[in-house]
C-alpha cells in the first residue's frame, strides 16, 4: 500500500543515533520532515544530509527533520559525527517503518528508494516524494517548498 498525500502517517517507533526512541506521534504540532535514503557513507546521501543539517529551513520551531535509513545506529552515530549531521538519524535495520510507508526499493530490497514525506502537524501526509534513481538526489526545493506551504 503506498502512502498518499491526505493519508493520515503510519506511527512508529525507531532509534535515534544516540540509542534513544524517536516516535513519530510524539512530534505532533510539529511538520515532520521524513528523509529516506540508502545507505551511510555513500556520497549523494552524505551531501542531502550535510545540506539539510546547514539549512535553517528544518531548523524552524515548528519542524523536525530526520533521516530514516537501515543502517545501524551506531554506523548513524559514526557519520554524524565524521560528517557533522545534526539531526537524528533513525535506524530501521529490518525495514519496517520502510515497508509500512511502502517504500522500499524493489530493484534492490535491502534499502530503501530515496523519499521524503512531509507529515504535518496533525499527522497527515502533506508531501510525498520517491526518487526512482536511487542514485540522483531528491528535489530539495520541492522539499522546501512543500515546508514552507505548511507554515
Amino acid at each position: 500500500m503506498a502512502i498518499h498525500v491526505g493519508d493520515t502517517a503510519p506511527d512508529f517507533t525507531l532509534k535515534t543515533q544516540d540509542d534513544k526512541e524517536w516516535k513519530l506521534s510524539a512530534q505532533s504540532g510539529k511538520n515532520v520532515v521524513l528523509m529516506w535514503y540508502p545507505l551511510d557513507w555513500s556520497p549523494t546521501c552524505e551531501k542531502e544530509n550535510c545540506s539539510v543539517s546547514n539549512d535553517h529551513t528544518f531548523s524552524a520551531p515548528n519542524a523536525v527533520v530526520v533521516g530514516i535509513s537501515r543502517d545501524s545506529m551506531w554506523s548513524h552515530r559514526a557519520w554524524a559525527k565524521e560528517r557533522g549531521i545534526k539531526h537524528d538519524l533513525l535506524a530501521d535495520p529490518m525495514l519496517d517503518v520502510t515497508k509500512k510507508y511502502d517504500l522500499q526499493h524493489p530493484a534492490v530490497p535491502f534499502i530503501s528508494h530515496r523519499a521524503t514525506v512531509i507529515v504535518d502537524k496533525n499527522g497527515k501526509v502533506a508531501f510525498v516524494q520517491v526518487q526512482e534513481k536511487t542514485g540522483e538526489a531528491r528535489d530539495m526545493g520541492a522539499v522546501v517548498a512543500a515546508l514552507k506551504k505548511l507554515g
